[in-house]
Order: C-alpha cells, then sequence, then structure tokens
C-alpha cells in the first residue's frame, strides 16, 4: 500500500458511516421520523477507473525505483565486457633492408680467339701480318717452304701411277684366263688366282690415291690463313725459321675483340637472382668515370663445388676498341638482387612446444601462427616462412592468448 491512498476497505466503510449519518431521526420523539433524500452509491465504473489508477501509480512507482539499478546493472555489465577484453597494439611485417647491387670482378676475354700453328713442316718463306694487325677471314698470314713434303708427294704419285699400271696388267691377264677357263685349257684354281690378283691391284691403287690425297692436303697447309676476322695479338715466327708440325708451336694468336666475354661468379646466395638477360655494368680501373653497359647472356647452370658459385658470362659492346680483352673489371649486376624476407620486431615472439609463434589479429580476433625464423639482427628477426606482408601482429603477446581469443586493436606500431 502507497502511504497517502487510502484501501478498498477504508473507503466502504467511510460511505457506510455516510448512509448511517443521513438517516438520523431529527428529532426525540420516537415515533417522528424525518425522512433525508437517500445519497447514491458509487457506481462501479468509477471504481474500476479509480482501481486502474492506483495500479497505474504502484506501477509508475516501480518504474522510477527499479529503472535507475537497471540502467547501472547495464553499465556495469557493458563495463565488465569492455574490460574482459584485451587492448593490444599491432605491427605489420616489414621487408628487410634491399641488399646493395652486387658488385665483383671480371674477367674481359675475347669474343673468339684462335692459337694457328704449322700443321706441315717446313722452313718461314714470309710473313705478311705483324703485331697488332687486323685481318679479315681467309687472309693470308704467311707461308711455308716444304720441300721434304713435296718429295714425299712426288714420290706417292709415282707410287700410284706403278699401282694404276700394275692394275691394268692384272685385269688384262684375268681376263685372258677368262677366255682360257672357258676353252678348258687352264684350271678353275688358276683363273680364280688372277681375278683375286686383279683385286688385289685394285686396293693398292686405291691406297696409293689416298696417301696422295693426304700428302696434297697437307701441302696446302703451307700458306697460313686467318679462320675469322680479327686482331693478331701475337707472331712467333721470322722468315727461314724451321717449323715443325710435331712441336705444335703457336705462329699466330688471333682474337676476335668486336665483342667482348666477362665472366664472373656469383656468389651462392644471389644465383638465383642472376637471369639471362640482365642488364650490367662495367668499369674499368684505367677508364675512371666511363661506364660500360652489358648484358648477361648465358650461366653455367650448376654451382662450382669448390667455390660455391655460379661462373656467368656478360657480353659487352666493344666496337671502338676501349677495352682491353684480358684485363680486369668492376662488375654491377643491377638486377641480381635476392628477394628481401620479411622483418618482425623480436618482441612479437612466443616460444611455445610447437615452435616460435606470433599472435595474428583479424577481425578482432587472434590465430597463433607457427613461423620459420631467419637471421637475428636484436631488436627486429628474420621471417622466412608463416607470414604475409599485410598480416598485422600483435606486439607483446600476453603467454595467455589463445587461438580465436578477442581482442581490440588500440594502436598500429610502424613498419
Amino acid at each position: 500500500m502507497v502511504p497517502g491512498f487510502p484501501g478498498p476497505a477504508s473507503r466502504e466503510a467511510k460511505l457506510l458511516a455516510k448512509i448511517r449519518f443521513n438517516t438520523v431521526p431529527m428529532t426525540s420523539d420516537p415515533t417522528t421520523t424525518v425522512a433525508r433524500a437517500p445519497v447514491p452509491a458509487q457506481s462501479p465504473a468509477r471504481l474500476g477507473r479509480l482501481s486502474v489508477f492506483a495500479v497505474l501509480v504502484l506501477a509508475g512507482a516501480f518504474v522510477i525505483g527499479w529503472l535507475p539499478r537497471l540502467r547501472e546493472r547495464a553499465v556495469v555489465r557493458a563495463e565488465s565486457r569492455e574490460l574482459a577484453i584485451p587492448s593490444v597494439a599491432v605491427v605489420q611485417c616489414a621487408p628487410a633492408p634491399a641488399a646493395p647491387p652486387l658488385v665483383l670482378s671480371g674477367e674481359l676475354k675475347p669474343n673468339a680467339e684462335a692459337s694457328i700453328s704449322a700443321r706441315a713442316s717446313g722452313y718461314v718463306r714470309r710473313w705478311l701480318v705483324d703485331l697488332g694487325s687486323r685481318v679479315e677471314q681467309g687472309q693470308l698470314l704467311a707461308e711455308l717452304d716444304t720441300p721434304e713434303l713435296d718429295r714425299e708427294l712426288a714420290q706417292t704419285r709415282a707410287e700410284l701411277a706403278q699401282s694404276e699400271a700394275a692394275r691394268t696388267l692384272a685385269a688384262t691377264t684375268a681376263a685372258r684366263w677368262q677366255e682360257m677357263l672357258a676353252g678348258k685349257t687352264v684350271s678353275p684354281q688358276e683363273s680364280d688366282e688372277k681375278i683375286a690378283d686383279l683385286a688385289l691391284k685394285k686396293a693398292t691403287v686405291e691406297a696409293s690415291r689416298a696417301r696422295v690425297q693426304r700428302l696434297e692436303d697437307l701441302l696446302g697447309y703451307n700458306q697460313l690463313l686467318a679462320p675469322f676476322t680479327g686482331t693478331i695479338t701475337a707472331r712467333n715466327l721470322d722468315v727461314g725459321q724451321l717449323v715443325t708440325e710435331a712441336a705444335g708451336r703457336e705462329l699466330f694468336h688471333l682474337t676476335q675483340t668486336d665483342k667482348l666475354r666477362v665472366f664472373v661468379r656469383v656468389p651462392q646466395s644471389y644465383a638465383r637472382a642472376v637471369a639471362i638477360g640482365q642488364s650490367a655494368e662495367l668499369v674499368a680501373p684505367e677508364l675512371p668515370g666511363r661506364k660500360f653497359t652489358g648484358k648477361i647472356v648465358r650461366t653455367a647452370g650448376a654451382m662450382d663445388a669448390a667455390s660455391r658459385t655460379l661462373l656467368t658470362e656478360i657480353e659487352v659492346d666493344n666496337a671502338k676498341g676501349e677495352l682491353l680483352a684480358g684485363s680486369y673489371a668492376q662488375v654491377r649486376l643491377i638486377d641480381a638482387r635476392p628477394d628481401a624476407p620479411l622483418t618482425l620486431p623480436s618482441n612479437t615472439l612466443l616460444f611455445r612446444p610447437d615452435g616460435p609463434q606470433v599472435a595474428v589479429v583479424a577481425n578482432d580476433r587472434v590465430t597463433m601462427r607457427t613461423v620459420q625464423l631467419g637471421r637475428d639482427f636484436g631488436t627486429a628477426v628474420e621471417i622466412l616462412d608463416g607470414l604475409t606482408p599485410a598480416e598485422r601482429v600483435v606486439l607483446n603477446p600476453a603467454d595467455s592468448l589463445v587461438d580465436g581469443a578477442e581482442v581490440r586493436v588500440t594502436q598500429t606500431a610502424p613498419q
């Protein structure tokens, strides 16, 4: 019951008392009764309205009393949920510092070179080119006198003529014995012997002809010719000098320097970053400030087991002859850079039985990710596998973090 509002029982008592008061006689004569007009009773509709009003008042009082408490409870529950979600700072993977362009020492070699020696023995009759001469393909370089070879060739030709004469005689004899065999004046055995002798003479002729051909070919080597267009870089003969085939002595050295081949040995860590067609820059110590451009044309395709390097060939244009074959140069491989691995701050790692892990945040949920570590840089560590650059990683993760835990990202640390 609300104070100040009478209940239903008190209202009925007051109504009955009011009715009795209205029926009390006005005189003291018991036989005389003064009648008063009856007071109409309260209607049921009004009583119902009073009851509804009372209920509404009670409900309003209840709502007014409990609403602040409900609001406070909702605030407390919301604050509890907020405090239960840990706040974390995250960081993204950063690529490791790019390695500088690879600079190696290279050896310059001519595009083509040949050591010219005598194929026939003899004496130098004359030489026509000297050191540094520019020669064309097929040009005569020197001539040799080969008297012994000439005599041997003449003897072999005579032997060939002798063999041919013997073959002719054997052919005639074989034909006659065939006729006599038909007349049965000789035995088949004798006829077969003559036919076999003819075959032997024919083989002797072929052998003599082959020896003549070989000597004629050797005689053609008394002239030394340039096998390709290039420059004479060595001359090791003089007029009258004895040249023997067996000695194999170099008489001329011919090089082609319009294009140079540069050989460098690329370390194993850069080997996979080298590809055919990549550009390279050459710097010669004797030409300061000058740079020459080349490109990689081929590689060995396998590592050298002794040095763990990849032999790489670079082609450089040298039409002006500014670079000298056989010298060394500094070669810078412009595009040969290994893929930069990812790095993370060291305070993002958790070491657990499954290995080193990091907490990756996506949609305010944590996923524990096992990673493969590389080099340790102190404040940062190299990540070889397990992460991508776009993923966000929790800094200073708590040991209680598990898969699926909800977190709130408060800030993103710089990479």
